[in-house]
């Protein structure tokens, strides 16, 4: 199903999640259509004349959960939590897209290539994989879905954005997600800068962590 085309989320579920950033609404979908599941993390109640703080994020086992220093999507999903929590008021739809889509099996195979002088794009190319095969049309959908139609995109990844205004959301801004930098992914910041199309700085994959690191 390509990005743009309509599918039946459904909502399953819904609790409370208290962390380290304050208290979230936790809400399941489910979509029969691809068997995707998607969890959103929410604040606040949507209002028509006021955009929300949004970010889609894919899920990476590695960097969320295990700290992994390969790449900064575990800096981000703190960063997009701490800021939502601070604003009070917007949302993050998790999807289960493991390494771009290929799988945690698949992403170990990459990392392998990586270790032995691959960047994260040839990798997947060498394995015979898509450099990224995400798609994030039902993202759009729960967020529609959540009644969030306007909206501020916390990413560096214009495809996300592209994707959600197909879908309908006017994207009234695109917010910088600014981590700190760390000498063990700053080439792979500029892979992604220079062959993906990422909007990240030159100065951000150029800085190691530092006391008086400028990228907050």
């Amino acid at each position: 199903m390509g990005e743009g085309s309509v599918s039946a989320i459904a909502r399953v579920a819904e609790a409370r999640l208290p962390t380290e950033f304050g208290e979230f609404r936790l809400i399941g979908y489910h979509s029969p259509s691809s068997n995707e599941e998607f969890v959103a993390l929410v604040r606040g109640v949507p209002a028509a004349e006021r955009p929300a703080l949004v970010r889609i994020h894919s899920q990476c086992l590695t960097g969320d959960a295990l700290g992994s220093l390969r790449c900064d999507c575990g800096r981000q999903l703190r960063e997009a939590l701490r800021m939502i929590a601070a604003e009070d008021y917007g949302a993050i739809v998790y999807q289960m897209q493991e390494g771009r889509g290929v799988g945690i099996l698949n992403k170990i195979r990459a990392y392998a290539l990586q270790d032995a002088g691959a960047n994260t794009v040839e990798a997947n190319k060498l394995l015979g994989l898509p450099v990224d095969g995400r798609r994030y049309d039902e993202c759009a959908e729960v967020l529609l879905d959540l009644g969030f139609k306007r909206v501020r995109v916390m990413s560096n990844n214009p495809a996300k954005i592209r994707a959600l205004r197909r879908a309908g959301l006017e994207v009234v801004e695109r917010v910088p997600l600014p981590i700190e930098p760390h000498e063990s992914f700053s080439n792979y910041l500029r892979t992604k800068r220079a062959l993906m199309g990422h909007l990240i700085t030159k100065e951000t994959y150029e800085q190691t962590r530092s006391d008086g690191c400028p990228c907050r």
